[in-house]
């Protein structure tokens, strides 16, 4: 192997063993989390530095028209980007013909400055302000999809995947392992790629909708977490591609069953002594515990744009559906948004619920971290800790995306963490795309309003 192979992480070495490196694929995630980038030959990528990819990749709506998100004084000029390689990123693509590699690259201007709207960047910034006060923040994603049968027509609904018995997925299964076994062949490649990529799942589970199921990963820093949900997500589409299914990450793809989420766990270690600073010596929970907490009760509202960043992603909300419909906080409550899993103090954590499986995973892990950030900074403490059926009180999230979008808008303080720039281009962007939707003539109105009104 080459100098420059020896950079390489060990499961990316092991893949490569006795083999031909043939082509590496340089990705960046985009608003949406949708890799983009290019595929060089494994001798010019040994030879280049970096490469050049213009910015309008993050003005670009997810139905591919633009946002009006370019520079403010110089207008929509397509610069180009400086992208390098992040090598400790380099994973296999192991559903290639060939023997291809993947790596994460991030993204400068020409003067060396980050990039202020590419979503890894947003991350890293609100780590970094963890990291100023001494702070390693710490999160454990879980990840929600659907398996379903092919649709390749918009106007037909989305259907289960046909299981190994020849029947449809069935729904209301949830922690069945007769369900699982259902989609096998589909789940073997999933944990085929995964020990090529060198990823370890927590677990495979059946949730409670036709055809869907959740990855547990386990806990550690947020950029690496977020890197491994962003090529999760299009490992998981490659292995049902090759079963005659598809995978969906869509926050509602079927009417009248559970939307996805992507729940994620918090917790902050002092990186000095490297305990968590949600425990006190004798093993209570401390102020920094709370504090947190109410960080994501008060700045979650304004969050909910980035953690459901579609008009679909409203549709997860719906009362008794394992969805949240507010900002109540409980101890092993699944019905809270906010929710606080049996644990020991060492591995106290605090669960965001409130975030689809269809939001960017930096963005959402970034926009999560942030509003924690701010109740440890503001020192919020939250409302009164929750008793009983969440879904019988009030809602007191944003109900559809524009109102989301206001409500972000407005979020000065959030726009100091994840940084003003990027604020400014999301929602220029997702009003962009929110426009579009509204065009849009259902089939329900056409039904309900053509004769009758």
């Amino acid at each position: 192997m080459s100098d420059w192979t020896e950079e390489l992480p060990d499961a990316a070495r092991a893949y490569l063993e006795g083999r031909r490196l043939d082509e590496v694929e340089c990705i960046i995630a985009d608003l949406p989390g949708i890799a983009r980038g290019k595929a060089v030959p494994a001798s010019k990528f040994a030879r280049q530095k970096y490469f050049h990819l213009p910015d309008s990749i993050f003005y670009q709506t997810i139905t591919g028209d633009w946002g009006e998100a370019a520079d403010e004084a110089e207008g929509f000029i397509e610069r180009d980007m400086i992208l390098r390689p992040d090598m400790g990123t380099a994973t296999a693509a192991p559903w290639t013909g060939d023997w291809t590699l993947q790596v994460i690259h991030d993204a400068y201007d020409r003067k060396d400055r980050p990039i202020a709207c590419a979503p890894r960047n947003v991350l890293k910034r609100v780590v970094e302000l963890y990291h100023r006060q001494g702070w390693q923040p710490v999160v454990a994603p879980e990840m929600e999809f659907y398996l379903v049968a092919r649709n390749t027509d918009p106007a037909k609904d989305i259907a289960p995947m046909m299981g190994r018995t020849g029947r449809p997925a069935a729904a209301r299964q949830a922690y069945s392992m007769t369900a699982v076994d259902e989609f096998g062949p589909v789940i073997d490649d999933i944990y085929d790629f995964a020990e090529a990529q060198g990823f370890e799942i927590d677990g495979i589970t059946q949730e409670g909708g036709a055809g869907q199921l959740e990855i547990n990963l386990r806990h550690g820093d947020p950029v690496r977490l977020a890197d491994e949900v962003f090529y999760f997500k299009r490992l998981i589409r490659e292995a049902a591609l090759r079963h005659d299914c598809f995978a969906t990450f869509m926050a509602k793809p079927i009417a009248d069953e559970p939307g996805s989420a992507m729940h994620v766990h918090h917790s902050v270690n002092d990186m000095e002594t490297g305990r968590s600073i949600f425990s006190g010596p004798q093993g209570g929970e401390t102020d920094a515990f709370f504090h947190f907490i109410g960080g994501l009760q008060t700045h979650l509202p304004s969050a909910i744009a980035v953690l459901a960043p579609y008009v679909n992603s409203y549709r997860r909300y719906v009362r008794d559906h394992a969805a949240p419909i507010n900002l109540e906080w409980a101890r092993d409550n699944r019905t809270t948004g906010i929710r606080i899993p049996l644990s020991g103090p060492e591995s106290r954590r605090v669960e965001n619920r409130l975030a689809g499986m269809d939001c960017n995973p930096y963005l959402g892990i970034a926009a999560s971290l942030a509003c924690g950030y701010l109740g440890l900074m503001e020192e919020r403490w939250p409302s009164k800790q929750f008793k009983g059926d969440a879904y019988e009180g009030e809602g007191d999230i944003p109900r559809v995306q524009g109102q989301a979008l206001d409500l972000f808008d407005a979020a000065k303080a959030l726009h100091g963490v994840l940084g003003e720039e990027f604020a400014r281009v999301y929602s220029i962007v997702k009003r962009a795309e929110y426009e579009e939707f509204l065009q849009v003539i259902s089939p329900w109105e056409r039904e309900h309003l053509l004769l009758n009104v």
